[in-house]
């Protein structure tokens, strides 16, 4: 049997970090069996759902390397096969019309409230109706639970569950209007794309009981079900706005790498000894469901933030330069080769101090523009006319300097040897002068990159201003 999972979100606003761990689970147990992921997008909201959504998901997707194997498949567009397998199950005797109006639900269950108890539906007077007795309203259809015995489900995580089938409800899966229900187009969906296993949230788990009754009224194999526990805030509570990012683009938008995500997800609720480090092969190779766990996850913004600088350190120089000056350009930065070449010059230095993307495109910004870069209200405390003099003399020192990093790093010893300072009086007022700010690379690097001809104008800018 080759193993086909699905991811299935809703397209009713933007892709939860949640879902895109589901999404990275069903990929990667997929993945490690040889299978097919697939994405089915369940937009039969028609209210709720919108284009945007669906796009958002797709890009939500795209950029976590999570895209699927075959087009997505749209479960509005599938409203005729969900309704033909509800009157097939009318033919067989599994299910039944149902004439009751919104009116008498509604007083059905203000009775169960009203003498404290669960609303369970009664359909018993509609099974065997003749058709010439039935009123004169759009029936729905109704699947007949079973009243005895119990339903097992022995789940990939949660291990073996069970509900008396006398808790279990002749549930709607055609309604009046002749659109299908939630709980039953997902069954007929699952079994018409051949789904082997479903991974998916424990907050589902209810629901697998009541889509249980359809797949054995069909006459049709269950999938294996896997139930992996929701994540949480830090408090304990559900994960929401109010504990960070929660949508998987704005972890784009605040400068985390997808693979670092990706990792911090797998390892929220899985585990594999003490590896905390696992790239995308090395996860295929290891990730199965046997090493989810059952107790939910708390999200750790600050585990993912040091991770993510881990892999910024070794991300290739070439790919960080694209990105920090596509987020320098969105702010409004004008820079041209020139300054891109200075950026890729310092990228090995830059991203070792970086937790993300977005500070590291902070950390660059100075290296792009031309001309003296805007002061740090600290930094312009450090030109004393003091520290101004002792830019100019610096000048007049590097003019005839080789304009190479390692050569750089010895004048600049040398010159403080000379003068009787240490290297720490000549470079902080250098920095100031050339980045704007206290913090920068390693001084002779950032001499380096920008040039001799911009680093001396910025020098002696600086110690004439």
């Amino acid at each position: 049997m080759s193993v086909r999972t699905r991811f299935a979100p809703s397209p009713t606003g933007f892709l939860h970090i949640g879902g895109a761990r589901t999404a990275l689970f069903n990929y990667l147990f997929a993945r490690h069996h040889g299978g097919t992921y697939l994405l089915r997008i369940e937009d039969t909201d028609r209210q709720r759902s919108t284009p945007e959504a669906v796009q958002q998901i797709l890009d939500s997707l795209a950029w976590l390397g999570l895209s699927p194997d075959e087009p997505p498949v749209f479960q509005a567009s599938r409203e005729t096969r969900h309704a033909e397998v509800a009157r097939a199950l009318l033919a067989r005797g599994s299910a039944y019309l149902a004439y009751d109006t919104p009116e008498e639900l509604a007083a059905q269950r203000e009775a169960a409230e009203a003498a404290k108890r669960p609303f369970k539906y009664d359909g018993s007077r509609w099974q065997g109706l003749d058709p010439k007795d039935a009123p004169s309203v759009a029936p729905a259809i109704r699947i007949k639970a079973p009243r005895e015995g119990e339903t097992v489900v022995e789940d990939l995580v949660q291990g073996t569950v069970r509900v008396a089938n006398g808790e279990l409800d002749d549930m709607i899966i055609l309604r009046s209007d002749g659109t299908p229900t939630y709980l039953h187009a997902v069954v007929v969906d699952d079994h018409d794309m051949a789904i082997t296993h479903v991974i998916r949230g424990d907050d589902h788990l209810t629901n697998t009981f009541r889509q249980c009754m359809v797949y054995d009224a069909m006459g049709w194999s269950r999938p294996r079900f896997a139930h992996i526990p929701l994540i949480h805030g830090a408090d304990g509570a559900k994960l929401s706005k109010r504990h960070g990012a929660v949508g998987a683009l704005e972890f784009r938008e605040q400068g985390f790498l997808p693979e670092a995500v990706c990792n911090y997800l797998m390892r929220l609720g899985w585990g594999h000894g003490d590896e905390e480090v696992i790239p995308r092969e090395r996860a295929i190779a290891l990730f199965d469901l046997d090493g989810v766990g059952r107790a939910a996850s708390r999200m750790d913004y600050a585990k993912l933030l040091h991770l993510n600088g881990v892999y910024l350190r070794g991300s290739d120089d070439d790919r960080l330069t694209r990105d920090v000056l596509e987020r320098l350009g969105r702010h409004v930065v004008s820079f041209g080769t020139l300054g891109a070449d200075r950026v890729r010059a310092l990228m090995p230095v830059l991203k070792e101090r970086a937790k993300t993307l977005e500070e590291l495109a902070a950390s660059a910004a100075f290296a792009v523009i031309e001309g003296p870069p805007p002061l740090e209200a600290k930094a312009a405390a450090l030109l004393t006319p003091e520290a101004k003099a002792r830019l100019a003399d610096l000048a007049q020192f590097l003019t005839d300097a080789p304009w190479e990093r390692a050569d750089l790093e010895s004048w600049l010893r040398d010159y403080a040897e000379v003068k009787g300072l240490k290297l720490g009086q000549v470079a902080q007022p250098l920095r100031v002068a050339l980045t704007g700010s206290t913090q920068s690379p390693p001084i002779d690097a950032v001499l380096w990159a920008l040039g001799r001809t911009e680093a001396m104008d910025r020098i002696l800018a600086a110690a004439e201003g």
